[in-house]
């Protein structure tokens, strides 16, 4: 038998920022976002727990490329911790390991969240999606081995106390860097007051350059209805498309001329010359005539490419249709 035909997708570049329900996978929203927009390629940048909703950067096409810098970019997280048990998981999902009856006021609260912010220690919770001996430790403690990981540093910018809604609960939002567990935070915390808690509540704000503002339901997608494979998206659904260089919004552009960017294009690096060639080294977004060419990296006053990008002609990168 021969090989069966692939089926027809939707060409695609740009990202889509998605506001996750509670309830479900990253990767199963985004098998649900697959059957309405029938993308020739896709990934998520930052999984989200089940129990936890919000901000989930979706990258089609050219822009998957480019998701490892929106993971690296700052995390802005709004949750609710439960005072006065702890549990396996650190979160709803896992049994009460141990009980407690303090309960801290507000003012005791405030009082020691200084100790979190700024560079500090944080061991992740047991069951985490990091690699011990080849395996993830969530798999190794479900099935009940003894699971001990090391302790690392992470970033919090800013945390803050929201609000107390009522003595068994306090709302926090939380800037922080890459790795930053926010179970554990919540964990530890607990723990600095003389008590024990889980987060009972997790929604994610912002991750790198996206933000609430950006955010998508998956409802309203649903409720918008299919693409029709190959036949490019609808002229709604493309009005939800970021271009791809959105995920670069943290490091410098360079704007390079059209015969410089067929050289970029081609794996050639390029000689910066002349008073405007820039005085710095690192990484830069290279454009042609507003046009996205490729992440370059500037070394002893050459530009080499380091991802180049082949966009589809328009903004969102998809063949727009409309529906009558």
């Amino acid at each position: 038998m021969g090989r069966r035909k692939k089926a027809n997708r939707n060409r695609i570049d740009g990202w889509l920022v998605l506001d996750k329900p509670v309830g479900i996978t990253s990767n199963d929203a985004l098998t649900r976002l697959k059957k309405i927009l029938h993308p020739e390629k896709v990934g998520h940048a930052g999984t989200l727990d089940p129990l936890a909703s919000g901000l989930l950067p979706v990258a089609f096409g050219e822009a998957t490329k480019t998701v490892s810098f929106a993971m690296d970019g700052r995390k802005v997280y709004r949750f609710t911790v439960r005072w006065g048990e702890a549990t396996e998981t650190d979160d709803t999902e896992g049994p009460a390991v141990a009980t407690s009856d303090a309960r801290p006021d507000a003012g005791e609260i405030a009082a020691i969240l200084p100790d979190f912010t700024g560079t500090i220690s944080q061991v992740p919770p047991k069951y985490s999606a990091i690699k011990v001996d080849g395996a993830r430790a969530y798999d190794l403690a479900r099935g009940g081995d003894e699971v001990e990981l090391a302790a690392r540093e992470i970033d919090v910018h800013r945390l803050e106390l929201v609000e107390c809604p009522d003595r068994d609960h306090a709302v926090f939002e939380a800037e922080c860097g890459k790795g930053t567990y926010v179970r554990a935070l919540a964990r530890d915390i607990a723990e600095r007051l003389g008590t024990c808690g889980h987060v009972a509540a997790l929604r994610r704000l912002v991750v790198g350059p996206f933000d609430e503002e950006d955010m998508i339901p998956l409802e309203t997608l649903e409720e918008l209805g299919q693409c029709a494979p190959g036949m490019g998206l609808t002229e709604a659904h493309a009005d939800f498309i970021l271009p791809v260089e959105t995920a670069l919004d943290d490091i410098p552009a360079l704007a390079v001329s059209r015969q410089d960017a067929a050289r970029l294009r081609r794996g050639q690096g390029v000689l910066l010359r002349g008073r405007d060639a820039p005085a710095f080294s690192g990484l830069v977004s290279v454009t042609t005539q507003g046009e996205l060419v490729a992440i370059g990296e500037i070394e002893r006053g050459e530009l080499l490419p380091r991802r180049v990008f082949n966009l589809a002609p328009d903004t969102s990168g998809a063949i727009i249709v409309e529906r009558t």
